[in-house]
């Protein structure tokens, strides 16, 4: 336990674009954002620092840019720039909770976010500010997955939560094609990788072994699930 009481004192929050899409096609479902948002604040409440790296696949894919015959590289700092909007957003929701938050990007854009600084993101989170890690890591063929791995290991987090969009955890099969998939409670880095199963990209997957930082994957839509962790319960998968 914590000093706050809780099973953690720092953790990671890895959002996928998708998960505040809500039921729209594309874009930020403003009641989805709002619901993420309050989330973060009663978990920040309870005193526990929360970094958040979110992704941008409601808005841009770097691999379907690619694949469509545009520049890799050019396709990726798209998807980069897309996830300021996404942190843009996501802070404006947290600020109406009440919760003071700082978007730090790895690209420059002074106009609207701070520079990535590794001490100043610290700092940030002790003073209870939530902190949004946007633009990735900064460089192209690395996706927010890598980038959420790295952030959680430069900060110290004491472990990453990984939101899925429905989906419970990390299955033995992919349950919109298996429907008997089951659902696996817990795993190690390294059988997650050898079975290749979806957790997270390998590169990320492979930094968090390396460093034993676990991962806890869990559905975003049941709202009560960050709470649940943070408290210490069992909540979809554990990889550790």
């Amino acid at each position: 336990m914590a000093e706050n009481g809780t099973k953690f004192e720092r953790v990671l929050l890895k959002l996928s674009g998708e998960a505040l899409q809500g039921e729209q096609a594309y874009g930020v479902d403003p009641a989805r954002i709002d619901s993420v948002a309050k989330q973060i604040h009663d978990v920040i409440e309870r005193g526990v620092q929360v970094a958040v790296v979110v992704g941008a696949g409601n808005i841009y894919r770097g691999m379907s840019g690619a694949a469509a015959g545009m520049d890799r590289a050019t396709a990726d700092y798209m998807g980069m720039i897309a996830t300021v909007l996404n942190g843009i957003a996501l802070q404006d929701a947290l600020e109406r909770q009440g919760t003071h938050t700082r978007v730090l990007s790895a690209i420059t854009m002074a106009e609207v976010a701070e520079p990535y600084i590794r001490r100043r993101a610290m700092r940030h989170l002790e003073k209870g500010r939530a902190v949004i890690f946007a633009a990735g890591t900064g460089n192209p063929f690395f996706t927010t997955d890598t980038a959420a791995a790295l952030r959680a290991l430069e900060i110290h987090a004491d472990a990453i939560l990984m939101a899925k969009n429905g989906v419970e955890g990390v299955f033995d099969a992919d349950p919109n094609e298996v429907p008997d998939a089951k659902l696996i409670e817990d795993i190690s880095h390294h059988e997650a990788i050898s079975r290749g199963l979806k957790v997270m990209d390998v590169t990320a997957l492979s930094l968090c072994m390396d460093n034993r930082l676990p991962i806890y994957v869990f559905n975003m839509n049941d709202e009560s699930n960050i709470a649940r962790i943070v408290n210490g319960e069992r909540v979809g998968t554990v990889v550790s």
